[in-house]
């Protein structure tokens, strides 16, 4: 009995420092979505019921700023994933170079996000971008293609970009995992006459699935949480803007707290419910309801 209050004592100071640094504010922000609050004119701070998550959810700017987003998530999913696998299939090849190539393939991962964008813009930049150069001395094009002023593309872009920026670290996660795999697994399926497409789809995707898993979490988390990338390649033109720039302009910009609130909670609403489905499968795989 008196080691379990010596223990709640001791984790009594952290619990009230947790509550004040992260329930107090998510609680906070649900007053304030429930409330009209312009910075600009506190003087009119008021009790508004559901108005402020009707106005977002009836809002164009905030149904062009989800389907950049969700387009951004399932692209950055996608290219995270398949890529991963690539790279570390090509690191699991050992060699002479692979502990050199090893620790050059994680540098766009320990790259800041704001300064990944800026090397991006750069390459992708329609009058002195790197990408137009190449492509019009190789005759592949005629004139310069304008990457970030095109919506479509400028997701293509920020897409590539963030998943560029993931990449390494999931890649170097599966590599860990292919190191496991026993040799004698390929050696018996070899001489079942199993070809290298068989090994790939029976033996290392099977074995390296547990691995995917948290490969798709990192992913999830790169494709939900666009900000930097956007801001450092287009700044905040509508033609980008994600769920979090339209938060951040509408609370710091606007100054309209109340609006920038419920924002909020859409976005962890919408993150939590993609979140219940990851989780849910991830139960079914291990065999649990």
């Amino acid at each position: 009995m008196k080691k379990s209050k010596k223990a709640i004592f001791l984790i009594l100071p952290m619990m009230v420092l947790m509550g004040l640094l992260v329930y107090l504010p998510i609680i906070r922000t649900f007053f304030y979505s429930l409330h009209a609050f312009k910075l600009s004119r506190p003087d009119r701070f008021k009790f508004i019921g559901l108005d402020n998550y009707k106005e977002v959810l009836l809002s164009k700017d905030f149904h062009h700023a989800f389907e950049n987003s969700f387009t951004v998530f399932i692209l950055v999913v996608v290219l995270t994933i398949v890529s991963s696998i690539i790279v570390g299939l090509m690191l699991n090849k050992r060699t002479a170079m692979s502990p050199v190539l090893t620790g050059i393939a994680i540098i766009p991962w320990a790259l800041p996000p704001l300064v990944n964008g800026i090397v991006w813009q750069f390459i992708f930049h329609p009058s002195y971008g790197f990408m137009n150069k190449l492509l019009m001395s190789l005759s592949i094009i005629d004139q310069p293609i304008a990457w970030i002023n095109n919506r479509f593309l400028l997701l293509m872009v920020v897409s590539m970009v963030i998943a560029w920026r993931v990449v390494p670290f999931c890649a170097i996660l599966i590599l860990a995992t292919l190191q496991t795999i026993p040799k004698e697994i390929y050696e018996a399926a070899k001489m079942d006459g199993a070809n290298r497409f068989t090994e790939f789809f029976y033996i290392t995707l099977r074995m390296i699935f547990p691995t995917l898993s948290i490969v798709l979490i990192q992913a999830t988390m790169a494709g939900l949480n666009v900000f930097d990338e956007v801001i450092s390649l287009v700044g905040y033109r509508y033609e980008g803007q994600t769920l979090l720039i339209y938060n951040y302009l509408n609370t710091f910009s606007f100054l309209d707290f109340g609006l920038g609130s419920a924002i909020t909670y859409i976005i962890m609403i919408f993150s939590g419910i993609i979140g219940y489905f990851y989780i849910r499968s991830l139960r079914l795989e291990g065999g649990y309801a």
